[in-house]
């Protein structure tokens, strides 16, 4: 992969992931429930997902996703639902709670294990088909027909690695501080409100949406 192309691929996926999305609102929660460490294990969570979805677009599934609109309304509903399932089960969260103690410290929060926190990573990483989609159309652009296509679907991939640790990262570690520097009462419950309702929007887009 020529270097021009690479800082064009960097720059083009970087303003992707700073965007909103399932991915960082997931990150954020975690980071305000758990502390921000444990971003790293939601943040693993999604590359191992991003890893499979970049090897099926390298061998071409996100064109067969295309031209089988059965399956693609399969992956949409069980992706669209599982959302839904997640804002839902944020928001009874929200109204268990008793305490009015801000939740930005971890051992203020219900314990949660790796495994758990990377599965659901996973599955938001997962829930949309667009997902898939969009990389069919968006890697190949930078594709140089002058080199394997193996050995360039791997440095987007290592670059994709480098982008999202980063971006995630950072969400996460700004807002853990700054709930813990604000304090904000019952932060934890309003948190999951938010999240919970933006969850459902999310989950709701996916299962309206069409392929376009």
């Amino acid at each position: 992969m020529k270097i021009e192309m690479w800082i064009m691929f960097f720059l083009a996926y970087l303003v992707t992931t700073l965007s909103p999305g399932p991915n960082v609102l997931l990150v954020l929660k975690n980071s305000i429930r758990h502390g921000w460490k444990s971003a790293f294990v939601t943040v693993l969570g999604n590359l191992c997902c991003q890893l499979l979805i970049v090897c099926l677009v390298a061998v071409g599934v996100g064109h067969l996703i295309q031209e089988l609109p059965f399956w693609f309304v399969i992956m949409k509903t069980i992706g669209g639902a599982y959302l839904v399932y997640l804002g839902i089960k944020n928001l009874m969260a929200s109204r268990k709670r008793k305490s009015v103690l801000v939740e930005t410290d971890p051992e203020m929060s219900p314990a949660r294990s790796g495994r758990s926190l990377f599965w659901e990573a996973f599955g938001v990483s997962a829930s949309n088909p667009k997902t898939l989609i969009f990389l069919s159309a968006f890697l190949p652009q930078f594709l140089d027909a002058a080199h394997p296509a193996y050995e360039q679907f791997s440095i987007m991939f290592v670059t994709i690695c480098g982008i999202v640790t980063t971006v995630h990262l950072g969400y996460s570690y700004l807002i853990a501080s700054f709930g813990r520097r604000f304090s904000f009462k019952d932060f934890g419950r309003r948190i999951d409100k938010i999240t919970g309702g933006l969850f459902i929007a999310m989950g709701g887009g996916i299962l309206l949406s069409d392929r376009v």
